[in-house]
């Protein structure tokens, strides 16, 4: 398989292993509606944010949509290319050296975005795709970057969006009329997509020219190319003409029989004057609702930019044209990318959230569908002052209801969000578990690390006995949990700590500061003692 090198690729293709896990910490003033509601917004660099989010998330998400930067090299609006934004290059030096403040924008664009794949993949579901946004800048890297983490055979499609309405003619060769959408499943063999709903175009093709009981419906040729060897017969207009058989060069598509049948259920339109070539009624309310999807979204279907920027504009008051986003999605676009990819009661996630579309989308989808479990999304985006003031105040002022420019009242979709902020490190600087860490903060790190898995959602974090995974019993002593106010607290494995352990019977792998045993002694119980903090991974 042919890859993609660039400087710097030695140093990041692995770092998402290395990135330490934080904290989420709450901020229940920018929260909105019930923290139950499942919903999330995360402020922070969404590689740290990403990776403190994999203990609760990974392989949960069935649909994620990213929209990065562009790369256009455009330097007058940070947020639209912050590849060289003061923070990235930061980060470039402390992971890639020196060379990363003067890496090419190319270069500096792999290195970003592909520790942020290969954690995003984590986050897939087994029957879960990627949706990712990109003009011609960087499509070519995508894929090859896409390829190494995702695999080849996992790419399903390119979707062309004709973002503009009309041609800009001040363009210096090519009116760029469109963007790309670079779809990977996470399993092609098991990923399958949802049908797209029918539009008004496509049903208003169907009408009931006969007043047919069984509704409307519309024409269907009754005749192909393919040779059919029982698809040569004359047939019997009801205006009593006689037609020898199909066009020339042509077949009945249907045996004689077949075509009686469908005759005598009055199936076969013959024309207002029964006396026309026969062709098959087919009726609205036997056809699939909905239709397969294309590579091809047109913005009638769904929006184009200055939709996107009429609705953003609608919702936020910028204090000037500057700030205003340059390359918002509208709401149709991320709706269908949501329609084919999350069912109602599915985890979407949104990366690069910039002004919170994605969260906006969900709730329009759960409001046109309230009698099903609602979809939910997690929203995490870098810039305090646009997660803040844009992306957490779009989907609260949607969520609750606002007044528009007009000042006319729109009411609230409903729903709700949780708003967090990343906070320390697990561990400090000298390896060690941070004081503030709570026992159910580390239980969740040490459940992960150790199986893979999330936490199971509902699971009581008030017991050593995290949980069973593959066979296999998951132990935490710390922090007292035991109750036992000795100087280690409870944290040492003794024969008298494992009396109060709940029993598992089976292989047991207890994290804690160490034990009293011997590795017979040990073997004997089936235990295998990891010691904390040293040998929980991060990766």
């Amino acid at each position: 398989m042919p890859t993609l090198n660039w400087i710097g690729k030695e140093a990041v293709v692995n770092h998402h292993r290395q990135v330490p896990f934080h904290l989420l910490k709450d901020v229940p003033d920018l929260a909105c509606g019930e923290p139950g509601e499942g919903n999330l917004i995360v402020q922070g660099d969404n590689l740290v944010a990403l990776k403190a989010l994999l203990p609760y998330y990974a392989g949960q998400v069935k649909c994620i949509y990213i929209d990065p930067p562009y790369n256009t090299g455009n330097e007058n609006w940070v947020y639209n290319d912050n590849v060289n934004s003061p923070l990235m290059r930061e980060w470039l030096g402390k992971v890639v050296g020196k060379e990363g403040e003067t890496l090419d924008r190319h270069d500096r664009w792999l290195c970003m975005m592909y520790p942020r794949l290969a954690l995003l993949r984590q986050f897939l579901r087994e029957d879960g795709a990627i949706f990712i946004s990109l003009d011609d800048n960087e499509i070519h890297a995508l894929r090859y970057a896409m390829d190494e983490i995702f695999g080849p055979d996992n790419f399903i499609t390119t979707v062309l969006w004709q973002k503009v309405y009309s041609p800009k003619n001040s363009a210096r060769h090519f009116s760029e009329d469109h963007d790309y959408i670079v779809v990977y499943a996470k399993k092609a063999e098991v990923w399958k997509p949802n049908l797209v709903p029918r539009s008004e175009d496509q049903d208003s093709a169907y009408k009931n020219r006969d007043n047919d009981p069984r509704g409307a419906w519309k024409t269907s040729d009754l005749s192909g190319r393919n040779p059919y060897s029982e698809g040569l017969y004359p047939v019997t207009c009801p205006s009593g003409r006689i037609i020898a058989g199909p066009p020339k060069g042509r077949y009945w598509t249907i045996s004689k029989e077949k075509f009686a049948a469908f005759d005598s259920e009055k199936r076969i339109w013959w024309g207002k004057t029964g006396n026309s070539i026969p062709q098959l009624k087919r009726f609205l309310s036997e056809v699939k609702q909905g239709v397969v999807p294309q590579t091809m979204w047109f913005y009638n279907e769904v929006g184009h930019t200055q939709d996107a920027k009429k609705e953003l504009l609608q919702l936020i008051d910028f204090p000037d044209s500057e700030s205003v986003f340059i390359t918002p999605k509208p709401t149709r676009l991320i709706e269908r990318i949501i329609q084919i990819a999350a069912s109602p009661g599915d985890l979407v996630l949104d990366s690069f959230a910039g002004s919170g579309t994605t969260g906006h989308s969900v709730l329009k989808l759960n409001q046109a569908t309230l009698d099903q479990e609602p979809r939910r999304f997690i929203l995490v985006e870098m810039e305090p002052g646009i997660a803040r003031e844009i992306t957490a105040e779009r989907v609260r002022r949607v969520a609750q209801g606002y007044k528009n420019v007009k000042g006319e009242s729109i009411d609230g979709l409903g729903g709700g969000f949780r708003y967090c902020e990343l906070g320390e490190p697990l561990f400090d600087e000298s390896g060690k578990i941070r004081e503030t860490v709570s026992f159910a903060d580390l239980a969740r790190h040490v459940y992960f690390t150790e199986t893979g898995e999330p936490l199971p959602r509902g699971r009581v974090t008030k017991s050593p006995f995290l949980g069973e995974c593959r066979g296999v019993g998951v132990y935490l002593l710390y922090n007292g949990i035991l109750d036992d106010k000795s100087a280690q607290g409870g944290n040492v494995l003794t024969r008298a700590v494992l009396a109060k352990l709940p029993k598992f019977d089976g292989q047991k792998v207890i994290y804690c500061a160490g034990g009293l045993w011997g590795k017979d002694r040990l073997q004997a119980e089936r235990i295998l003692i990891r010691q904390t903090p040293y040998e929980i991974k991060v990766s």
